[in-house]
């Protein structure tokens, strides 16, 4: 078995096209095979039989899916380089295109071919970037980002002319998101400019293939569809389970910590082992609990976006050589690129998506001829149910994501203006280019119309001003650059990922020391010298800001900050939060539960009720001076967030006097001070969505998705010639902005864009909609003596907050429930 996951058994399947020929391969690459033993999987032979046509190949880890997806490039290169760039690759990792980049090297020296692969991302060099682009390789590898900006160039047609193949890696990472907005309409672009072109996408986890399918290639005008779809056998099943003898999980909260030790004790046993954590922040939390139990001193490391890039290419280039018995890490180790000796994956947290834990089950033995080996740690009690809701997921065969969304307006803005910076163009052979692209082939004209009328007017409360009067139309009618000096501009601000702006952190006074991570502007502006907070799995002492970097030294004390790395937080997916519904309700599947969880839900059952799946529970009852309103949503958090801030509008509007909310994916609890009378009437459909729309209009959640938006469009820069913006100056401009077009033009395509996104991510207001259509009304009230098994986890989450007694609210809470059960288990 090789880095390509190249083994000898031949057990694949494949439907959606005719089943793989018995083609012979050049005599070269049958040499190559038999010189070790191998011969190639039938899913390879059914790429290399498809290269006339779009394909999508679904393969297990370990498969041969990087192999499979270059074959045809190899074989069509056999003869030799030279003839310009023949195939390009795009990765949603610069890591992954490194990582494939010597992987290649591989089958191309040992079989002596004339291939000349290079890797063009934010990394590369200057120089490597202009020789490529005089010289380009025959493969280029590459990021979505790295083609959106290959495609502005003015010699792009010249560039791309002969590009006989693309293959797309990872494909499921990018479908549905704004990188795979922009990623298909450079495809589509591509399609247009080499019309030879064929496409190609690999991944391993994918729930719904006809959609990614019609993604990459959508259906003709005539309905003809264009993609073949591929599937491999999947392999041995997975070697998955709960973990059951770490301890018993908490209430609420502690990311896992409890079972640090029963983690160092199994990475002992095993050879490499990565411990997948949700967040960047539990992430760091988790990896001290884990170095406090590692008394032998195994070499363990930790790994995630917001470390300095020499600290993550370091702990990469360990892990290549096998010199880690451990790595914590979040998804930054979580897609594509494949360790070899990895034989045990812990997934610390609940999973929240399936396919995310699939994706992430892969990465121990990276074979195809052998299961893979996981463990799931829940956080706390609920999450127990959670990561078994989830086995049930894997062992159906059932996948969890939605379905894709339409392409956003706000990244077909960008496209726009960079397709301009290449050339002029014809508006309605570009329209129809773009709905070549899947996320856009359902695409009006009106709103194609609303983007170029953006493009080049900035709409109707912002024509006064030039500096978004990118575009005009000349007297042939072509849409070209209003100043062709904007195109600089236009370059330098590339891209749909919008993250919290960031400050370097570095070892010593003035800055001068190594960088060992990052932090978000608002995190450090919260600091004061003498502070400590943890970074790198290591604690450090902030002594002041220089030149935009935040300043450390090791000599740290006290209790540390963490820092918060801001963003959407992860929901549990609608498919596994129904699951965990129809586990709750129903005792004969608590089976497999660790016996403190069984008596938790079977006391829930006696004091309250349990959620039913199309209902909706409600529980209302007193605590010292307050009362508490508990909504079992399953909504997952951001949906519930915004559940809460609806329902103390209501209570607000009632004169119940709410003082505020907790949620988590579960359920939202509010609390006030006078009693609720009647709690089904402020959830009535009706009364909850009245007015939402104004009231959320002036809400900071969407003030935040306004500055995403505004910034992917090209409404805000953040980077001009000379200059970068800080996160408090781009977020101040964007308020103003925000504002000014909120009050003088409300039907302002910037806006329209916003509600439209905060409504499915921030916001996640579909997911209220699919509660109240679910529940048709059907609402359990249930009015309890005292706070009850289900809700004390948010009570406990209530407690962190300092508003009364702090930790010691939380102990007394704590035992309170413990007695509960204690007298439950009497019983």
């Amino acid at each position: 078995m090789n880095a390509m996951g190249q083994g000898d058994e031949n057990r694949d399947t494949q439907t959606g096209a005719a089943a793989a020929p018995r083609e012979p391969l050049p005599q070269r690459f049958r040499a190559w095979f038999a010189a070790r033993g191998w011969q190639p999987h039938p899913h390879q032979r059914a790429m290399l039989a498809a290269a006339g046509r779009a394909s999508l190949l679904i393969a297990p880890t370990g498969a041969g899916k990087t192999l499979a997806g270059f074959l045809p490039s190899l074989v069509a290169l056999e003869h030799g380089a030279g003839r310009g760039l023949h195939t390009l690759y795009v990765s949603p990792l610069k890591a992954l295109a490194a990582d494939i980049k010597r992987n290649l090297a591989t089958p191309i020296e040992q079989m002596a071919l004339q291939i000349r692969v290079e890797d063009r991302t934010g990394d590369t060099k200057s120089s490597a970037r202009q020789r490529q682009r005089r010289d380009p390789p025959d493969i280029l590898l590459t990021t979505p980002e790295s083609l959106a900006l290959m495609l502005s160039w003015e010699d792009a047609p010249r560039l791309f002319a002969g590009l006989q193949r693309v293959v797309v890696d990872e494909v499921h990472a990018l479908a549905g998101t704004k990188r795979g907005d922009q990623l298909a309409l450079g495809l589509a672009r591509l399609r247009t400019l080499a019309a030879d072109c064929r496409l190609a996408a690999l991944s391993a986890t994918v729930d719904a293939p006809g959609e990614i399918a019609d993604w990459l290639a959508p259906p003709d005008a005539d309905g003809v569809v264009e993609c073949d779809t591929i599937f491999a056998d999947p392999g041995p099943p997975a070697d998955i389970a709960v973990m059951r003898d770490a301890g018993d999980p908490p209430w609420a909260g502690m990311g896992g910590r409890y079972a640090a030790r029963a983690i160092v004790d199994q990475i002992a046993a095993h050879r490499t082992t990565i411990v997948f954590i949700n967040t960047r922040a539990q992430a760091e939390l988790f990896f001290q609990a884990l170095w406090a139990e590692n008394h032998d001193n195994l070499p363990i490391a930790l790994h995630h976006g917001s470390l300095g890039l020499e600290a993550r290419h370091k702990v990469e280039a360990a892990m290549a050589a096998g010199e880690l018995r451990a790595v914590v890490a979040t998804s930054s180790l979580g897609r594509g690129v494949g360790w070899g000796g990895v034989d045990l994956v812990f997934q610390v947290g609940a999973p929240k998506q399936v396919k995310k834990l699939v994706q992430r089950i892969g990465r121990a033995n990276h074979r195809y001829d052998a299961p893979s080996k996981a463990l799931i740690v829940p956080a706390n009690r609920m999450e127990v149910i959670e990561c078994h809701a989830a086995l049930d997921a894997i062992a159906d065969g059932s996948l969890d994501g939605d379905r894709l969304p339409a392409g956003g307006l706000d990244v077909l803005c960008q496209h726009l203006c960079l397709t301009a910076c290449a050339g002029p163009f014809d508006a309605d052979a570009l329209y129809a280019e773009v709905r070549r692209a899947g996320p856009y082939a359902d695409l009006a004209r009106e709103d194609f119309d609303r983007v170029l009328d953006f493009c080049s007017t900035g709409g109707y409360a912002l024509r006064a001003y030039d500096q978004w009067k990118r575009l005009v139309q000349g007297v042939d009618g072509l849409w070209r650059l209003r100043d062709p000096r904007t195109a600089q501009r236009l370059r330098m601000n590339v891209g749909t990922i919008v993250a919290p702006e960031t400050l370097g952190v570095r070892i010593g006074r003035r800055g001068g020391g190594a960088k060992i991570g990052e932090v978000e502007e608002m995190f450090a502006a919260t600091l004061t010298p003498g502070d400590s907070f943890l970074i790198g799995g290591r604690v450090v002492r902030y002594e002041g800001m220089h030149e935009m970097t935040v300043q450390v030294s090791n000599q740290a004390a006290g209790e540390p900050k963490i820092a918060v790395f801001y963003g959407t937080k992860l929901a549990t997916s609608v498919r596994l939060s129904h699951r965990v519904m129809q586990r709750l309700s129903d005792p004969q599947s608590w089976a497999d539960l660790i016996p403190p969880v069984r008596a938790w839900l079977r006391m829930q059952a006696r004091v309250s009720r349990l959620p039913q799946p199309e209902r909706l529970l409600v529980e209302v009852f007193p605590r010292g001076e307050r009362w508490f309103l508990v909504v079992y949503a399953f909504a997952g958090q951001n949906a519930d967030q915004t559940l809460g801030l609806l329902l103390s509008k209501r209570m607000e509007e009632a004169g119940l006097d709410p003082l505020g909310f907790v949620t988590n994916d579960y359920a939202v609890m509010l609390w006030g001070l006078k009693p609720i009378p009647d709690p089904a009437a402020l959830l009535s459909a009706e009364g909850l969505l009245a007015g939402a729309d104004d009231w959320l209009a002036g809400n900071t959640v969407m003030k935040r998705t306004f500055r995403t938006v505004g910034v992917v469009a090209g409404l805000i820069e953040r980077t001009t010639p000379g200059r970068r913006k800080t996160g408090k100056q781009a977020t101040f401009s964007s308020d103003i902005l925000y504002d000014t077009l909120h009050r003088y033009d409300p039907g302002h395509l910037m806006l329209d864009i916003t509600r439209r996104e905060a409504m499915r991510g921030l916001v996640d207001f579909g997911r209220i909609e699919e509660l109240l259509a679910r529940v048709d009304g059907r609402i359990d009230v249930v009015r309890a003596a005292r706070c009850t098994p289900l809700a004390t986890p948010l009570m406990l989450e209530m407690g962190r907050v300092p508003i009364r007694g702090g930790s010691a609210e939380e102990t007394l809470l704590a035992e309170e429930a413990e007695m509960l059960a204690t007298i439950d288990a009497a019983r």
